[in-house]
């Protein structure tokens, strides 16, 4: 089974080249996907436990926990270690179900890939870009977004132009949906022997 990772700065555009990918029918391992699943779930108790407050109706309010770690290295990394096990756990048994259920390629949208060294747990990555000030605009337009918070989120992501030269393959996406959706398309046909080999 051959495993590409899919990863990009924020704003990138991941969501949309991964459901392009899922669209063709492949397998799509979504990391912010599960981190969701996981604040209504298993991660519960123990991010309560490091930080208190957090809670609201069981589930963790993602924006009372990012009041609490964003700007805060040591919180984040208390946080992260809490929760990239749980990842990884959910990760492993998505990989061995489709495994079991005869799959030859799988794609794992992970944000961090290579920030938390998971790049060496796939086979190809796949690195999602746009231009500096499409990303940023992009970023601004969400909800609650402030430069501030924009660059502490920047400051801990690897910079677009290092993964843009540890990627085996760059999706542009600074252009239409059409261009994007042909460079998925050029990904699938260029990995289908190898593929179809594992």
């Amino acid at each position: 089974m051959l495993a590409l990772g899919l990863t990009g700065s924020a704003a990138m555009g991941k969501s949309t080249v991964a459901a392009m990918f899922a669209a063709r029918g492949v397998p799509v391992f979504d990391a912010d996907r599960t981190v969701h699943r996981l604040y209504a779930g298993a991660a519960v108790p123990v991010v309560e436990a490091a930080f208190p407050g957090v809670i609201v109706d069981g589930v963790i309010d993602r924006d009372r926990l990012r009041a609490r770690v964003l700007g805060d290295e040591p919180a984040m990394q208390r946080l992260e270690a809490l929760v990239h096990p749980l990842v990884r756990d959910e990760k492993q048994r998505f990989l061995r179900e489709a495994r079991e259920g005869g799959r030859r390629l799988v794609l794992l949208d992970i944000p961090l890939l290579f920030e938390t060294g998971a790049a060496g747990e796939v086979d190809m990555v796949v690195v999602v870009s746009a231009p500096a000030d499409v990303q940023r605009a992009r970023m601004l337009a969400r909800p609650g977004m402030t430069p501030e918070r924009l660059a502490a989120m920047l400051g801990r992501q690897m910079p677009d132009d290092e993964k843009r030269r540890r990627a085996h393959c760059v999706v542009e996406n600074g252009g239409t949906l059409l261009a994007t959706a042909q460079q998925v398309d050029a990904i699938l046909r260029a990995v289908a022997g190898t593929a179809a080999g594992r």
